[in-house]
């Protein structure tokens, strides 16, 4: 839906947006602009224009998060984790226990370091680079690390679809009926987590369906971008492949990491928290909701309306 403005100004006070490409006759003024705006300006008294102008910003493209979004999942990530150092035997000096995550430091971390691989690479870096059945002794070269590094990420992977698959978890409240609510409107709908691609499909196959994940505009997953979440690679990859604008893009994030992810992107973003991110400070969103539940394609479409008039 465009939205319209209007405005008087005096020809010797256009704004550096507009080209030296224009034409002047005593009751009209045409020119060209450097944004992709429509106008056109009639004149109402000497030295005095009324301009249209025609703006396109409007909502086109609904962005998902994966994890914490569609599904409440950090609970069942940290679970596979330490299933994968238990299996492994991974022990960061001085311990000789297993390596166990616990709920309180896990919602420090994952709101801290996005994607599985970067998140274990800056606790080793941090703690010190333990032992394991993989490696007798802690990993002293680059390759050997990444080594580590790839197998508890694959076994932790494995784990992760098994726990998927019992079927015991269910998508967050009102997450499907506002993907069918843009379908049947006419948006494009997108996937956009930093979790690895196999991990994300199966859980997008098992919990949206296999009709709406097949119906996905795009999906990313960490395995497409070199940069994780919050650097906004994933979000602007996901503009360019859907064709639209940035500023016509709404993303649905639950955590400080994905919100400036969208945000750097240049998107407007909603947040649906969870218990693990409910503190944390989203005052550059622009709304707050606890689950999806009574949150209407509509209301998001107001929002992005009220965001762009606003700015």
């Amino acid at each position: 839906m465009a939205s319209h403005s209007t405005l008087f100004i005096s020809p010797q006070n256009l704004s550096s947006n507009f080209s030296s490409l224009f034409y002047y006759s005593p009751r009209s003024l045409t020119f060209r602009t450097k944004r992709s705006s429509s106008l056109s300006l009639t004149t109402t008294k000497p030295r005095r224009l009324y301009l249209s102008v025609s703006a396109s910003h409007s909502l086109q493209a609904l962005i998902f998060d994966c994890d914490g979004v569609i599904l409440e999942s950090e609970h069942l990530h940290r679970e596979a984790y330490n299933d994968a150092f238990a299996h492994f035997n991974v022990r960061c000096p001085p311990s000789s226990r297993p390596l166990n995550w616990d709920l309180q430091f896990y919602d420090v971390l994952q709101n801290l370091i996005g994607g599985g691989k970067p998140k274990m690479r800056w606790y080793f870096k941090e703690h010190g680079w333990p032992s394991s059945t993989i490696f007798e002794t802690p990993p002293e070269s680059d390759e050997e690390r990444a080594k580590l590094i790839d197998t508890l990420q694959d076994w932790k992977t494995e784990r992760y679809k098994e726990i998927i698959k019992s079927g015991t978890v269910e998508p967050r409240p009102g997450v499907l009926r506002l993907m069918d609510e843009a379908k049947a409107a006419g948006k494009m709908l997108a996937v956009c987590s930093a979790a690895t691609k196999s991990s994300v499909v199966l859980c997008l196959e098992n919990l949206i369906g296999m009709e709406r994940f097949k119906g996905l505009d795009c999906f990313l997953a960490g395995d497409d971008v070199k940069e994780k979440k919050p650097d906004p690679l994933i979000y602007l990859t996901a503009a360019k492949r859907l064709g639209v604008s940035e500023k016509n893009c709404l993303v649905v994030e639950d955590s400080v990491i994905g919100l400036q992810a969208a945000t750097k992107a240049g998107m407007s973003c909603v947040i649906t928290y969870t218990s693990s991110t409910a503190d944390q400070d989203f005052k550059d969103s622009i709304a707050i909701y606890p689950d999806l539940s009574n949150v209407r394609l509509s209301d998001l479409e107001l929002l992005l309306q009220n965001k762009v008039a606003a700015s």
